[in-house]
C-alpha cells in the first residue's frame, strides 16, 4: 500500500484545483450554468483544502473548512476578506444550484463569479509556496 505525505495531499488537491477551472471553461462554452457554479466551488474548496493541509489542519466538512479558512488566513489578513466574501458567496450558490429545484443561474453570474476564483487559488498557490 503506498503510504502518502501531507505535501503529496497539497499537490494532489493543487492541481484538482487548477484541472477543475479548466473543466468550468468547458461548461462556460455548453452553457452548463449551475455545474459551472458548483465546479468553481469545488475548485476553490480543493485549493483552500491544499492550504489547510499544509498548515496542518485537518476538517470534517465544508462548514469546517470554511470556519478553519476564515480563522487561520482572512482573519490574519493572509487572504483578503474580499475573496473570503467570494468563497462564501460560492459555496451557498453551489448549495442552492445543486439542491434548490427550478433553480438556474445564467451566464452573466458564472462570468462575474470566474475570474474571483481564479484569483483565490492564484493567492493561495502563492501562500502555498512560502
Amino acid at each position: 500500500m503506498t503510504e502518502y505525505k501531507p505535501e503529496d495531499y497539497v499537490n494532489y488537491r493543487l492541481q484538482k484545483a487548477k484541472d477543475t477551472i479548466l473543466e468550468v471553461k468547458t461548461l462556460i462554452d455548453n452553457q452548463f450554468w449551475n455545474t459551472a457554479i458548483n465546479r468553481l466551488y469545488y475548485a476553490c474548496f480543493y485549493a483552500v483544502g491544499a492550504l489547510l493541509i499544509k498548515n496542518g489542519v485537518a476538517t470534517a466538512s465544508h462548514s469546517g473548512t470554511r470556519r478553519k479558512f476564515g480563522q487561520l488566513f482572512v482573519k490574519p489578513d493572509k487572504i483578503s476578506r474580499e475573496l473570503a466574501k467570494h468563497y462564501t458567496e460560492l459555496f451557498e450558490k453551489r448549495h442552492k444550484g445543486d439542491y434548490n429545484d427550478f433553480f438556474d443561474f445564467d451566464k452573466e453570474t458564472v462570468l462575474r463569479l470566474l475570474p474571483p476564483s481564479q484569483d483565490l487559488i492564484s493567492r493561495i498557490e502563492e501562500l502555498l509556496a512560502e
